[in-house]
């Protein structure tokens, strides 16, 4: 399917799908739905700890980018994992704009690490920070007990419903450990039951730019 570079409303770019009307990030704000969705109701909630993420779509790396920022600020040490089925080009990854929208040109070599560095084997970094990326399809995760934190951004259920599942969502509670979260910006009935339905404990929350809830589940 053809891909596009498109700017979003806070000036970071994002990739769309044209046949499927669909981004990788929110076109309300790339950035800011990051921020709100995954560091402010995820990230956030484990301060001066050692926690283990796993990324549900890898994708531009923006998610994985600042989550390494801000885990400086939060004195957190982050083992991540980022699941990825189908991994951005290097022509796409050169027209993103996320060191500069981020004020962060002196980590600028940490950026591209995550994505040239091999996959399917764990690197460092920085001394607090450990990223593995593995390339295969979402279904085939069969983690247990593993993660702290889930961060959920899949290509939304109008467009992909099979990975929106109480399938899925089985394989991310057995994922996580005693208490993990879950957070995603999806806010759909259909997902919050499917959520429940496995044994998570759901909340619906204020959404980021564009959208009015989101969901965050905790097991």
């Amino acid at each position: 399917m053809k891909r596009k570079i498109i700017t979003t409303a806070d000036g970071s770019k994002t990739i769309q799908i044209e046949e499927w009307d669909e981004q990788y990030h929110s076109k309300h704000g790339a950035v800011q739905e990051a921020y709100h969705v995954f560091i402010e109701h995820g990230l956030s909630l484990f301060p001066h700890r050692k926690i283990a993420i796993l990324e549900i779509g890898f994708g531009t790396g923006l998610n994985a980018f600042i989550t390494f920022l801000e885990a400086k600020k939060l004195d957190i040490s982050v083992q991540y994992t980022g699941v990825e089925a189908y991994p951005i080009s290097v022509a796409e990854l050169q027209q993103l704009n996320y060191v500069s929208e981020l004020k962060a040109e002196g980590y600028a070599a940490e950026f591209l690490r995550m994505h040239e560095d091999p996959w399917e084997k764990n690197f460092r970094i920085s001394s607090d920070f450990s990223l593995q990326k593995q390339r295969k399809d979402f279904s085939r995760i069969e983690d247990e007990n593993r993660y702290d934190l889930i961060y959920f951004d899949a290509f939304g259920a109008r467009v992909q419903p099979e990975l929106w599942t109480e399938d899925i969502f089985s394989k991310m509670y057995r994922a996580l450990n005693r208490n993990g979260v879950l957070t995603t910006y999806a806010a759909k009935g259909s997902v919050r039951r499917a959520m429940q339905s496995v044994g998570f404990t759901v909340e619906r929350l204020p959404g980021p730019p564009g959208k009015r809830e989101m969901l965050r589940a905790k097991k």
